[in-house]
């Protein structure tokens, strides 16, 4: 939106793409008995009462459960962040959400403490309106319709993040430079789950530095 006021950009874990000609909710998967995560977090109230039942609880099972550690026989991609209609985010969590007994080096008990805090001092509500936005988010874009991705960029994700398995990433991913024509490079970590920027920290500020001492 700015390329006026910025040399370049760095993407982790979410590929840009062109802003859609339909509404986002419109096009998020549902079925008879699961919606899309998103899908779900619409309805004021709900989403937080399932965040907020054990606060300490949701912070280290999703933690774990969308990163490169979880197990491969798991779901992933779009089927793992479906939620069921009958029961919600509970009841996916009684059959999916890993409760590891040892955390992964990347992130202490230290660090699921210090978010728990704060979420449970503030609750989720402000986090999950960003979602509950979307459809306004995208209204306001309409005069970047067509838009790309004009300064210098680096995209990095993980190899097991389940963004990077949604339907279409397939196609967006390697054609990522149709959209974004500066891209200097898509570096995939092996491994890395959702978190990328903890999960491979070393790895993470060793490309971002070498980006940008090159603009």
């Amino acid at each position: 939106m700015r390329p006026d006021r910025f040399r370049g950009v760095i993407g982790l874990s979410v590929p840009f793409r062109l802003r859609g000609q339909v509404r986002p909710t419109a096009v998020m998967p549902q079925t008879e008995d699961a919606v899309f995560y998103q899908l779900y977090y619409q309805t004021p109230g709900v989403a937080e009462a399932a965040f907020e039942h054990d606060v300490r609880r949701f912070i280290r099972g999703n933690l774990y459960s969308i990163s490169g550690d979880m197990p491969a026989r798991e779901a992933r991609g779009a089927a793992a962040l479906m939620v069921p209609r009958k029961g919600g985010l509970l009841a996916r969590w009684a059959t999916h959400f890993v409760k590891p007994a040892v955390l992964p080096p990347w992130v202490s008990e230290n660090d699921v403490d210090f978010c728990a805090n704060e979420f449970a001092r503030t609750g989720f509500r402000g986090a999950i309106n960003w979602y509950r936005n979307i459809d306004r988010n995208w209204e306001l874009l309409a005069p970047y319709a067509g838009a790309r991705v004009t300064v210098p960029a680096l995209y990095i994700a993980g190899d097991r993040d389940p963004v990077v398995s949604f339907p279409g990433m397939d196609r967006l991913i390697p054609n990522l430079a149709d959209f974004v024509p500066q891209l200097r490079a898509t570096i995939m970590l092996p491994g890395c789950g959702h978190w990328t920027q903890q999960e491979r920290a070393a790895e993470v500020n060793a490309a971002m530095i070498d980006f940008l001492r090159r603009l």
